[in-house]
């Protein structure tokens, strides 16, 4: 065990003294938030605006148009004939006008012109369209003797409400969330475990081919060796995660400070006369408390917590045999991916299972692939977000975890007697029935 911990010290040590990892586990989270910071900049900046006049001859707004959003604003202008609009046009007082004629037919299908001097984007005309439709659709109401709030009576969505065998709410917001918050951790351990597990490989095989390892190999076994490598690069995986997440939440708290107007112009919404405002508020309101409502019912400690133990065993398991395939492996690094293949398969194939899993948590294929080891870090953690027991039972889980510690151990039994004959074999190339024998080889 001593022997072990000198390696795994080397192997953190020699890495996280490199200038790369500093520059990947600093420079980089920076520079992505550089970045970010340079895209909400340009949102938020007024440079772009578009300033729109709108001729209101019908009374159709009954001079309350007052909406102005990042990209485009409103002005209700009085006493204007089309020419003088279209002067304004031409000396780029205005970005473009809206002339809405005195005889305009609510309930008619005439419609209206946006006259503009450059080209318009998709995202803009839907803002501008929005922002009309809903005037004249409240307008074609009003003028039929319907109530908006009938409207909504009739449209009311939602009729169906879910809920679990001991009567809990099971809500459409919760599910939402649950399906996010799995997908996210199951990806992230999918990449975690290629990442971390090709990072072994290559240490490996950078010392059988220095020849470092036949001097290392002298003083300590080659069991020893393979564990203390797995480690130690594991212990550098898990310290640059945590400072990548401490700099992520850290840079997040300081775009208010940037931005001071960040948050006034992500919510910024166009602001609408009578009842359509109304009813916008409430469902902003229900759409709000819904959503914390949802959070409220996450178990983030048992996500979390899961999440920890299948990050753990995942790169265990496979690390492993990267490891292995990294002390066969010589100079010729197509070699490596040759071999790597029946290692990759399953983790490719455990995030297709995760997609189904995360939709359909307590499906035949979501409870195989979590309890199968090779795929069981990656799909487990989709089922766990819908909870215990709505998406995983206590034995599945259990049984999972059990499962998961015995496929660890056998990994490491089979890449340690595969890693102490193939980190000292040279010039030969090898094969996946070349390692079978080495793995079931008897010691001399």
């Amino acid at each position: 065990m001593n022997k072990i911990f000198l390696v795994a010290k080397r192997e953190f040590l020699t890495r996280v003294q490199k200038r790369t990892f500093l520059l990947t586990t600093i420079a980089l989270p920076l520079l992505i938030f550089a970045f970010y910071a340079l895209i909400i900049y340009f949102s938020v900046s007024g440079n772009g605006n578009l300033n729109i006049a709108v001729a209101d001859n019908a009374n159709l707004f009954q001079g309350k148009l007052d909406s102005k959003k990042a990209d485009v604003s409103f002005e209700l202008v009085k006493n204007e004939t089309t020419k003088s609009l279209n002067d304004k046009l031409t000396a780029k007082k205005i970005d473009g006008f809206i002339e809405i004629p005195a005889g305009f037919n609510i309930l008619g299908s005439d419609s209206l012109q946006l006259k503009s001097a450059k080209s318009i984007g998709i995202i803009t005309r839907e803002k501008i369209q929005t922002l009309f439709n809903d005037v004249i659709e409240e307008k074609r109401l009003l003028a039929l003797n319907i109530s908006k709030q009938k409207i909504d009576s009739l449209q009311k969505a939602n009729l169906i409400k879910f809920a679990t065998v001991e009567g809990k709410e099971n809500s459409d917001k919760k599910a939402g969330i649950s399906y996010g918050v799995g997908f996210f951790s199951g990806f992230l351990i999918y990449l975690i475990l290629f990442i971390y597990g090709a990072m072994v490989m290559r240490g490996v095989m950078e010392e059988k081919v220095s020849r470092i390892a036949e001097v290392i190999v002298s003083s300590v076994k080659p069991f020893q060796l393979m564990m203390g490598k797995i480690v130690g690069i594991g212990a550098v995986g898990m310290i640059q995660f945590l400072i990548w997440i401490v700099l992520v939440f850290g840079l997040q708290l300081l775009l208010p400070l940037i931005f001071p107007d960040l948050m006034h112009t992500m919510h910024a919404q166009p602001i609408q006369p009578g009842a359509m405002q109304a009813a916008q508020a409430a469902q902003q309101s229900g759409a709000m408390s819904g959503l914390m409502n949802g959070l409220s019912q996450i178990n983030f400690p048992l996500i979390i917590g899961c999440f920890i133990f299948y990050f753990l065993g995942g790169y265990l398991l496979y690390s492993s045999l990267f490891a292995a395939v990294g002390s066969a492996v010589n100079e010729d690094p197509q070699d490596a991916q040759s071999l790597m293949l029946p290692i990759t398969m399953p983790i490719v194939f455990a995030i297709v299972i995760m997609t189904k899993a995360a939709n359909d948590p307590t499906s035949s294929l979501a409870v195989f692939g979590s309890l199968f080891p090779l795929t069981s870090p990656i799909v487990m953690m989709a089922r766990v977000a819908y909870g215990v027991p709505d998406g995983v039972t206590v034995i599945q889980l259990i049984l999972s975890m059990a499962f998961l510690i015995i496929g660890f151990l056998a990994t490491t039994w089979l890449a340690g007697k595969i890693y102490r004959t193939g980190i000292l074999m040279y010039g030969k190339k090898p094969t996946w029935k070349e390692m079978w024998k080495w793995a079931f080889r008897k010691s001399a």
